[in-house]
């Protein structure tokens, strides 16, 4: 078995850890170090069992394990590439004539078509369906439910949203986010985002900055502060009230 360390420490990346479980049950194939922080947050804690590290400490620590990302790590530039791996569940059919590059993780229930050719970093969660010729880029984002007819091209850094379905011999432009629940019939330009059936060019999409995964940290600690302060206004309400 070969040492790994996935990069993330949020949901997707617990999710990541069960995928490498039930590779595993089908074939010793990983040993599944701990996980790595991009931003040293959570750092010297555990979840769910296993050690969360710092970037470069991870790099030391295990210089030969492989790594693999969340689809929002930021840092996939730094990745060393002769040490990336993908993730694909045992229950995804994959066809024997596709190509999947480097640093791609694939959840349960996928299909991936005759002749697809995949980039790096594609992230393609449940159900999600790649049909037969089509072609994604790098850093291309799948959610659950999102199906792509044959013969497709999804430029890089694309998002598509759940359950959207994307018509054949299509081009989604570099950059764009398709909404959910989208059917988009003919092509889209760069850096759109889309919505509708059929789909229509709602704006540009706002280009992601450094410090975005910061920012969304920050907005769970708040919303997680507030919830927290409600309860304790309830329970204070309830001890007034003499309810127990």
């Amino acid at each position: 078995m070969s040492d790994l360390l996935i990069l993330g420490i949020y949901p997707h990346a617990v999710e990541m850890a069960e995928i490498v479980a039930r590779i595993n049950r089908v074939e010793h194939t990983w040993n599944l170090v701990g996980f790595v922080s991009a931003y040293g947050d959570k750092v010297d804690e555990k979840l769910i069992g296993l050690p969360v590290l710092g970037w470069e400490d991870a790099l030391t620590r295990y210089p030969t394990a492989a790594l693999v990302p969340e689809y929002d790590w930021p840092r996939k530039p730094d990745i060393p590439r002769q040490r990336l791996t993908s993730l694909i569940d045992p229950s995804a059919f994959v066809s024997k004539t596709a190509r999947i590059g480097l640093g791609c993780v694939i959840y349960p229930n996928c299909y991936v078509g005759a002749y697809a050719l995949i980039g790096d970093f594609l992230f393609c969660l449940s159900g999600g369906v790649i049909n037969h010729n089509d072609v994604i880029e790098d850093r291309v984002t799948l959610t659950s439910g999102a199906i792509i007819a044959g013969d497709v091209h999804v430029e890089a850094d694309c998002y598509l949203g759940q359950s959207c379905a994307v018509r054949e011999m299509v081009r989604i432009g570099r950059g764009s986010l398709i909404g959910m629940g989208c059917v988009v019939v003919r092509d889209v330009a760069p850096n759109s985002v889309m919505v509708g059936n059929p789909a229509r060019r709602l704006r540009a999409r706002e280009p992601k900055y450094p410090g975005m995964r910061v920012v969304r940290a920050g907005r769970r600690v708040a919303r997680k502060g507030v919830r927290t302060l409600y309860r304790a206004a309830l329970s204070l309400r309830a001890k007034a009230l003499g309810v127990t």
